[in-house]
């Protein structure tokens, strides 16, 4: 079935922008191969090299984090219990 707008274009989800001849698909994941293990996508970075050695504690806690709970961004509070986890709590003023 062909979905198009009044200006002979396809609607946005249509497939008719596809030729018919391509319906192979092609997985562009590398498998790792035999004894090695493949690395895990990330939806952040992970370069910690211009860090202090305590910031870059705290970044890796918080990757760590993000990465045990499936979490993208973390909260206030989320941030606060890796902070807490640390051993870091609020100064007296």
């Amino acid at each position: 079935m062909s979905l198009y707008n009044g200006a002979g274009q396809p609607f946005p989800g249509s497939h008719d922008h596809i030729a018919p001849d391509n319906n192979e698909f092609v997985d562009r994941r590398s498998a790792a191969t035999a004894g090695q293990q493949q690395a895990e996508r990330r939806q952040f970075g992970s370069s910690h090299s211009g860090l202090s050695p305590a910031g870059r504690e705290l970044a890796v806690a918080i990757d760590e984090y993000k990465v045990e709970h499936h979490r993208r961004y973390l909260t206030c509070d989320e941030m606060l219990s890796v902070m807490t986890k640390l051993g870091y709590k609020k100064a007296d003023a």
